[in-house]
């Protein structure tokens, strides 16, 4: 069952930008596989509180003890989630997705449009906003909650014109002297022929090459699915953090296991070798920190998790703001330049051949000098 709410897109235009996003009821609530003992419990609950509307019976202790043993249930399920399950909260239908956490932490949020060169891409949403008592420039990939909302936002697979778009956006913020906030949810860039006709792959290297030198604050938030370059096109940044149940990594575990084992049987396996938890990420310099989750997920509390995450958002802010653009860029260079794991090896001799032609002095083996001059 689809959950059925109220939410803003294209479609229209006179929606309110600060409404707060309900809580879908137990009835509209999705299970995954492991969430089944909370599911027996909820339901447990509803038929006390309905029994109890009817035969005018008091169930109030009953259904107190019963959630008293939801919220362990779900303090259970963070403490001992695999990483397969990890990546299945992140993808949770449930799960608040970026424009309900612009909505849920922010005032006067103002989306902009277009990248001024093809047309507006619905999967990659940005525009000014009030975080706190300061204006900020929000930009991130925006999946749907519903067939018709999921079609329209390509479900969270940006085409060029969208990274072009938030380049575009954060060029402004740049111009005005705003911090930029990203907020990485995509299991990819769009890989279809039209984008790659467009030039997906040189919008997302031109990204990554901008937001390196960006003058003003950059924060990358990934608040769900951080998938390969779809992710790296809007996720370079002064810091770079990661909620407690999301993934970051080149690959999905589906498309790694297709490709070693030729079958999405070993997705579990997968997903664990890729090690791409926030904990690993953590662990391997690639993030900066983790952004922890109400227990069981984002998903049981909207508002919990965008107070969270704007906590520690506003206290980024105020960090970056101490240093100097120069000193922001520098910084950031040094970072993303550092990043990964390598051991260099002394040359064995079958190696060293190449270098042993008439021309070694020129670095190019046997190529004639006259070629190497051109």
């Amino acid at each position: 069952m689809l959950i059925s709410l109220s939410f803003p897109n294209a479609y229209f235009p006179n929606f309110t930008p600060n409404l707060k996003i309900a809580m879908p009821s137990n009835a509209n609530r999705q299970f995954l596989d492991f969430e089944k003992p909370i599911k027996d419990l909820i339901d447990e609950i509803e038929k006390l509180k309905h029994a109890q509307e009817h035969k005018k019976i008091d169930y109030t202790d009953a259904i107190s003890k019963l959630e008293t043993q939801i919220l362990e249930r779900r303090n259970d399920i963070t403490q001992h989630l695999t990483s397969w399950q990890r990546v299945q909260l992140s993808r949770h239908p449930d799960r608040p997705y970026t424009l309900k956490y612009i909505q849920n932490m922010t005032t006067n949020f103002v989306e902009l449009f277009g990248d001024r060169n093809v047309k507006d891409d619905k999967a990659m949403i940005g525009g000014f906003a009030m975080l706190g008592n300061q204006t900020v420039m929000l930009i991130g990939q925006q999946k749907g909650i519903n067939t018709k909302t999921r079609q329209l936002r390509n479900f969270g697979m940006a085409n060029p014109e969208g990274y072009r778009k938030a380049l575009r956006l954060m060029k402004l913020a740049e111009k005005f002297n705003k911090p930029i906030i990203t907020l990485i949810d995509t299991p990819g860039a769009y890989p279809g022929l039209e984008a790659e006709e467009r030039g997906q792959g040189e919008a997302i290297a031109r990204n990554i090459y901008e937001m390196i030198r960006l003058r003003v604050p950059v924060i990358v938030v990934i608040i769900g699915e951080g998938a390969s370059g779809g992710a790296l096109g809007i996720g370079v940044g002064d810091r770079v953090h990661m909620m407690e149940n999301t993934w970051y990594t080149v690959i999905s575990p589906e498309s790694c296991s297709s490709i070693l084992w030729r079958s999405w049987d070993k997705k579990e396996v997968a997903a664990e070798q890729l090690k791409l938890t926030a904990d690993n990420m953590m662990n391997f310099g690639l993030v900066d920190g983790i952004i922890p989750e109400p227990a069981g997920g984002a998903h049981w509390d909207y508002m919990e998790s965008a107070n969270i995450v704007k906590e520690h958002l506003l206290n980024m802010l105020d960090e970056l703001k101490t240093l100097s653009p120069e000193q922001r860029i520098n910084e950031r260079i040094v970072k993303f330049g550092k990043m990964g794991f390598w051991e260099e090896l002394p040359a064995s001799p079958q190696h060293s051949s190449f270098e042993e032609g008439p021309h070694k002095e020129n670095g190019l083996g046997n190529v004639p000098s006259e070629t190497a001059s051109m």
